[in-house]
């Protein structure tokens, strides 16, 4: 907040404060706050919007009609004041006839004002009006303007509140007589079964007065509570309870960076000096954050976002003295934890023994909290849209984050199915571990590679837990992807180190930073810096590596290092042509010159190889046998190309089979394409972890593939149950007269024999 924004908002609010203060009824006080704002601002038109009845009326103005007031009444969503409360956000217009939601109420006599700003007034995260301003001339509002109105929506919130003006009984929650069962389905973060009662994460903390008496010591009171915050934000990253060494630890240092951030702290102070109490000032400046987050396109960006709204939760509970989360309180049962966003250090607080599931409306696949989840063994569903709409303290829940679905209130019928699946589950896990030990050989002799794929230092220990063959894809950018700032070269190395250590005798194939796309860093932007319009085949991977060289030749230092003495894998993301795999080589082989050089120890020996992600790099399979040691088939990436279908897009992911003739036909040619080449061919990605369609993958000649670790006991259970040379035939047939259905075919084959696939 500028020092203009601080005054003018600290003008309004010594006059909000004297009208608050006065003996005069609600309805006179909101007329009396219009003309305050309307003349600090020197805007023609203020109006108050106030949520009733579902409704947005409007309850007081200055310049428009008097008549119009409680006559003129707009749905959620209905024009620019609806879409202000439904999206919870803030518009600023020079001209409110352009904007595509602008919706005329000829009553008001709004036809002569251009601009138009307004902010929500929020209560308990939801907005219960809307406060804007209007003015003839077309003009954006200045951001300090818009500032003031923000922090004037916050007292309005506590005025209206107080004054028993708005439906406070309309809420979220389930209605009295929903008792039923639901299913609600949301996106897998981190798979599992898990069953327990609903435990929200957090209560809301109510902030009672809004306008300080005395700013210096509300700063005193953010002062300390700050420091107990950062007390307790340290001790829990000393005491995590995971090892040493992961991911997670890291996750935890850049979290631990956002509480001893000074812009936040110096944001807060600006709110208190404007007149805020410390508990206004910490949401004041949340809510600008939330409103910001809803702004953000950027995965990455946001989840940071929501760390620093984690931290801003923490700090509001700290300064109130208001009870604290859930974990406070102690799990008393075996719990499925909800909460609209969760940091990772809240979720260390739980107890691991009664904490048995976390449901998200929101969160992401690369948000902190699923990194530590990960690490903890906890399963963790994601976009649950409209949670708390069905889901009440105390209830039943079965969280299968396997299916991406929950379910509230089961059935007995629905609890007996699911205690049938969980001890299946368990049933089936130890069969695939009693497999750990045997190796993927078919019946006819036929030795199968099964690795797996990992992208996490702790990932690694999988190798030893299902017998895999080593990893045949290490994505390297989540080190990039958790971290605030680019990781440190010396950093690099002792990952990669690390990982090839614990490895062992195993191989790991290392792929180079596959970043952009949907896996954007905010310390990393495009030159341009417009936002691209299909990410997926824009700037990204190899690219930018190429184009960004330092970044690459970082890596290739780091890995070259950890690599001393060893050999070492490395893989090239998105290869299109051959000379963008010689141009990447080439860094490589100039980081080797000069370890050399330094009389360094250098890896024993280098292998290189490529993902085949992009169809025109198959068509030049013979100019690249002879540069590679090993070649992998990106099957998620190269099917979306291939139908030119975004994967994310939910009206396509089905749209198109994995084991259609089509696919299934082009990854024939690319095996016969390097028949009689010392080339090691791989399948990476989830359609080689599914036992129907790692069947296929068998059936046209791939003898490798890398897969998750939970796949490797289903594959290998496969693997020992055919005849390869059996289904290659099948296939072979089956692709050069196709049958209606490949499926189909293929789950006729499997039953005929007996095999019952997943």
């Amino acid at each position: 907040m500028s020092a203009g924004a601080v005054e003018a908002a600290r003008n309004i609010l010594t006059r909000l404060h004297e009208v608050m203060a006065s003996r005069s009824h609600a309805q006179a006080k909101l007329n009396n706050v219009v003309e305050v704002i309307g003349e600090c601002l020197d805007s023609e038109v203020c109006s108050i919007y106030l949520l009733r009845e579902g409704m947005l009326e409007l309850f007081a103005t200055r310049g428009l009609a008097q008549e119009a007031v409680h006559v003129t009444r707009m749905a959620v969503g209905e024009g620019l004041v609806g879409t202000i409360a439904d999206n919870i956000e803030t518009l600023n217009l020079a001209e409110a006839t352009a904007h595509p939601d602008f919706m005329y109420r000829p009553e008001t006599g709004e036809e002569k004002f251009h601009s138009f700003a307004g902010v929500p007034i929020v209560r308990r995260e939801r907005a219960v009006g809307v406060l804007s301003v209007q003015h003839v001339d077309p003009r954006r509002y200045e951001e300090i303007e818009i500032e003031a109105l923000q922090t004037v929506a916050m007292v309005l919130s506590e005025l209206i509140v107080n004054a028993d003006l708005i439906d406070e009984d309309v809420s979220h929650g389930p209605s009295a007589g929903q008792t039923g069962p639901e299913q609600l389905h949301g996106l897998t973060l981190v798979k599992g079964l898990a069953a327990g009662v609903a435990v929200f994460h957090q209560p809301r903390v109510t902030i009672e007065h809004v306008v300080a008496e005395n700013t210096e010591a509300e700063r005193q009171r953010v002062i300390m509570a700050f420091e107990r915050m950062r007390e307790q934000i340290d001790r829990m990253a000393s005491q995590a309870e995971f090892g040493v060494g992961g991911e997670h630890e890291e996750v935890l240092e850049t979290y631990k960076m956002f509480a001893y951030d000074e812009g936040w702290t110096r944001r807060i102070n600006e709110a208190i000096d404007s007149g805020l109490t410390a508990e206004a000032a910490i949401e004041r400046v949340q809510q600008r954050t939330r409103m910001r987050m809803r702004q953000i396109d950027d995965p990455l960006l946001a989840d940071r976002m929501h760390d620093l709204e984690d931290l801003s939760n923490r700090l509001l509970r700290i300064v109130s003295g208001q009870i604290g989360t859930a974990a406070q309180l102690g799990l008393k049962r075996d719990a499925i934890l909800i909460a609209r966003n969760l940091g990772p250090a809240e979720l260390l607080e739980y107890d691991r023994r009664r904490l048995k599931g976390v449901i998200l409306e929101e969160g992401s696949l690369t948000s902190h909290v699923v990194i530590v989840a990960r690490a903890m063994g906890i399963p963790v569903l994601g976009r649950v849209r409209g949670l708390r709409g069905f889901v009440r303290e105390g209830d039943p829940l079965l969280l299968d984050a396997e299916q991406a679905t929950v379910a509230a209130r089961p059935s007995p019928g629905l609890v007996e199915a699911f205690e049938a699946r969980f001890a299946r589950n368990r049933e089936r896990q130890a069969a695939y571990a009693a497999l750990r030990d045997l190796e993927p050989v078919s019946r006819d002799g036929q030795r199968i590679a099964v690795m797996i794929n990992a992208g996490l230092r702790d990932d690694v220990a999988n190798i030893a837990m299902t017998g895999a063959d080593g990893i045949g894809l290490f994505r390297t950018e989540f080190q990039f992807l958790v971290s605030a700032t680019l990781p440190a070269r010396e950093r690099q190395t002792r990952l990669y180190r690390d990982v090839m250590e614990a490895a062992g005798d195993k191989p790991v194939l290392f792929r180079t930073v596959d970043i952009g796309g949907d896996k954007t860093l905010p310390y990393l932007r495009h030159d341009d810096g417009e936002a691209e319009e299909n990410p997926s085949m824009g700037w990204r991977a190899l690219r930018v590596a190429l184009e960004r060289d330092g970044l690459l030749k970082a890596q290739a230092r780091a890995l070259l290092e950890a690599a001393a003495g060893r050999t070492l894998n490395v893989m090239f993301p998105m290869v299109c042509e051959p000379w963008e795999f010689d141009a990447a080589k080439a860094v490589f082989d100039g980081q080797l010159a000069f370890l050399r050089q330094k009389k360094k120890m250098v890896p024993e020996t280098i292998r290189y190889g490529a993902m085949l992600e992009v169809p025109a790099l198959a068509e030049q399979l013979d100019a690249m046998a002879s540069r590679i040691s090993f070649l992998s088939i990106g099957t998620n990436d190269l099917t979306q190309f291939l139908f030119a279908a975004d994967r994310s897009n939910p009206k396509l992911a089905a749209r198109y089979d994995w084991l259609s003739t089509s696919i299934m036909r082009f990854l024939r040619r690319i095996v016969t394409s390097l028949e009689g080449k010392s080339v090691d061919l791989t399948v990476c990605g989830e359609m080689g972890g599914r036992q129907l369609e790692a069947l296929a993958l068998l059936g046209v000649g791939f003898g490798r593939l890398s897969i998750t670790p939970a796949s490797v006991g289903p594959i290998k259970e496969l693997v020992r149950k055919i005849d390869v040379s059996e289904i290659r035939s099948a296939m072979q047939g089956w692709l050069a007269e196709p049958p209606p259905d490949l499926r189909v075919a293929l789950i006729d084959w499997a039953a005929k024999r007996g095999l019952q696939l997943d």
